[in-house]
């Protein structure tokens, strides 16, 4: 079989648009090669696509289309909100389409038509997206109230710059309550009303979110979220993930980066300077995180106790 001619640079290592390659000189009979897979109709690609980052494996499947942006988990995985609910989902591309625009009938893509606002629509990496405050609500319809919360939380958590390179959370309180307001009637609004009376700003992580929510629901004071601990000089120290100020205890979640060597001796240094305080520190990791974080919850209701805290006190931390 001769040997086809190599595709310009730019379309070797991604998947494309038929008419984009057209445009750019590729001839017909080059895109009808064997070589190319076919993703659907349109879309076109040389080389196996399951290990690029996913803006560019969507980005034919919206620009094929008009009228379409990333939507649910798509959109939440572009805009790099917790992808816990993920594992195990085969690979669809969620695409939203507004009302009254054709029905799209495609391989590898899930197709919504609903209502859909021009300021619901931003763009990363020059890919029309849903809004984070629009994902979220649009979440609503495939996640549980927990999830959800998860999900919030991202969105509304204030970003740390040096880690992150930004510093300014993906929407506000107000912009999901605003999602909510303006869609009345849609799918999953009663679990979107559930969930963003649970959303808190502070949680940096999913593990962080779930460990609060299983506090609560336990009847335990609802606890703060990374506030620095001020000694009685002044100082500022560490920022807990969990804490109770009026008891002195910070709880601490170990994720799986605990177990580095460097990390070790951060942790302890972190536990000695909980003692110099005078602080409890509460160390909860994924074994205490089963069967309902019931784990969890008994150590820190154990500390609350030794700490002076009974049923019925005032305990309760303003959001």
């Amino acid at each position: 079989m001769k040997t086809p001619r190599p595709l310009p640079n730019d379309f070797q290592a991604r998947p494309f648009a038929v008419v984009e390659a057209a445009h750019a000189g590729v001839s017909q009979k080059r895109l009808r090669h064997r070589t190319l897979r076919r993703l659907g109709k349109g879309i076109r690609s040389e080389s196996p696509t399951s290990e690029l980052p996913l803006s560019i494996r969507v980005r034919p499947f919206i620009e094929v289309n008009e009228r379409c942006a990333a939507s649910h988990f798509t959109a939440a995985e572009i805009l790099l909100l917790p992808q816990r609910w993920r594992k195990g989902t085969p690979e669809m591309f969620h695409v939203m389409r507004p009302e009254g625009a054709a029905h799209l009938n495609r391989p590898h893509v899930i197709v919504h038509r609903m209502k859909l606002y021009d300021d619901e629509v931003t763009t990363v990496d020059g890919i029309p997206v849903t809004t984070p405050e629009r994902t979220w609500l649009d979440l609503a319809e495939l996640l549980s109230v927990d999830e959800l919360v998860v999900a919030g939380d991202s969105c509304v958590r204030v970003p740390r710059p040096e880690l992150e390179g930004r510093d300014m959370p993906l929407c506000g309180l107000a912009d999901l309550q605003r999602m909510i307001d303006r869609h009345k009637g849609k799918r999953g609004l009663r679990k979107a009303k559930e969930a963003i009376k649970l959303i808190r700003v502070g949680s940096d992580s999913p593990q962080e979110s779930l460990l609060r929510l299983a506090i609560v629901r336990a009847g335990l004071p609802e606890p703060e979220l990374n506030v620095p601990i001020i000694s009685a000089d002044g100082g500022r120290h560490h920022e807990p993930d969990l804490s109770y100020r009026k008891y002195r205890i910070g709880i601490e979640y170990e994720g799986e980066r605990h177990g580095d060597e460097v990390q070790i001796v951060r942790d302890i240094a972190r536990s000695e300077k909980y003692q110099v305080l005078g602080w409890t520190e509460v160390r909860i990791s994924k074994r205490h995180m089963v069967n309902e974080a019931k784990q969890a919850v008994s150590k820190i209701r154990t500390a609350l106790i030794q700490a002076g805290w009974r049923v019925g006190h005032e305990a309760t931390i303003a959001p």
